[in-house]
């Protein structure tokens, strides 16, 4: 009932010891994120979680193409909607994290585990950013959604062969991939600076969501080609995983969840 009395304001300020600077960060290189990947692929093997992600994934991919069955308006959001998972997926990523952290400790790493980032000190602030991801994304849907009309006009495709020759063929086709993926790419951006490592800080230490948003932040100012190297491998991993049917993103979201913990490691200061 303590919890009962807190306000929004408490996992914004400091309190009870949490601070709003940023930790200390260190520079790394290209090995440290080879191994960050090693390590979030031998985390992924050690406790294998494709099952789970292949219960979120492909619900979400059949209520998209039982739209797309009844009529192809929804169509130029896919591309979007494969792009955007990069936006919100450090967030929902948050229970691979908790995994990683208990395997590093030598504890328990059964899957009921990863439900225990709701008993977390940290969960208000984890909320908070999560929430701000989540308004990112569908900001972005909403600037695609624009762009494509913008470009293409308010008419939707009338067949998927069609959609994608317009696309591919014409110029107001190519102005749409320029435009649509430099938009797109200041979204990343945006969510790469405030999440990159804040929500393994938060499970981690005791910080609110501004310092861990401000030790993201300074993590890619201390490393930005290291940084911008993840999130093209991120981005990629998520184009690859995209096909199949989406059915490569249950094992490339895990370890790519995975990954993000140990590159946290690597980059906060212990």
């Amino acid at each position: 009932m303590a919890n009962a009395h807190l306000h929004l304001s408490d996992y914004l300020v400091p309190n009870a010891g949490a601070t709003l600077a940023p930790l200390p960060v260190r520079r790394i290189g290209l090995g440290d994120i080879e191994d960050a990947l090693r390590q979030g692929l031998a985390d992924f093997l050690a406790q294998p979680s494709h099952l789970l992600f292949l219960g979120f994934i492909y619900p979400l991919a059949g209520v998209f193409l039982g739209r797309l069955a009844i009529g192809y308006d929804v169509l130029p959001l896919l591309f979007p909607l494969i792009a955007g998972f990069a936006l919100i997926g450090p967030f929902a990523a948050i229970g691979l994290y908790e995994i990683s952290r208990r395997r590093e400790l030598g504890l328990d790493t059964a899957w009921s585990h990863a439900l225990d980032v709701r008993n977390s000190p940290a969960i208000g602030s984890i909320a908070i950013l999560g929430l701000v991801l989540t308004v990112l994304f569908v900001a972005w849907l909403v600037a695609a959604m624009l762009i494509y009309q913008w470009t293409m006009g308010d008419a939707m495709p009338a067949t998927i062969g069609g959609f994608l020759g317009d696309v591919l063929t014409t110029p107001a086709g190519w102005a749409l991939i320029i435009f649509g993926n430099g938009v797109g790419f200041l979204f990343a951006v945006a969510a790469l600076l405030i999440s990159v490592v804040s929500f393994p800080l938060l499970l981690d230490r005791h910080v609110n969501v501004i310092a861990a948003m401000r030790t993201s932040i300074r993590a890619v100012r201390v490393n930005p080609g290291m940084m911008i190297l993840w999130g093209l491998i991120v981005a990629a991993g998520l184009v690859v995983g995209s096909l199949l049917f989406f059915a490569g993103l249950a094992i490339v979201m895990p370890v790519l969840g995975h990954a993000t913990w140990h590159l946290y490691r690597k980059i906060v200061e212990a």
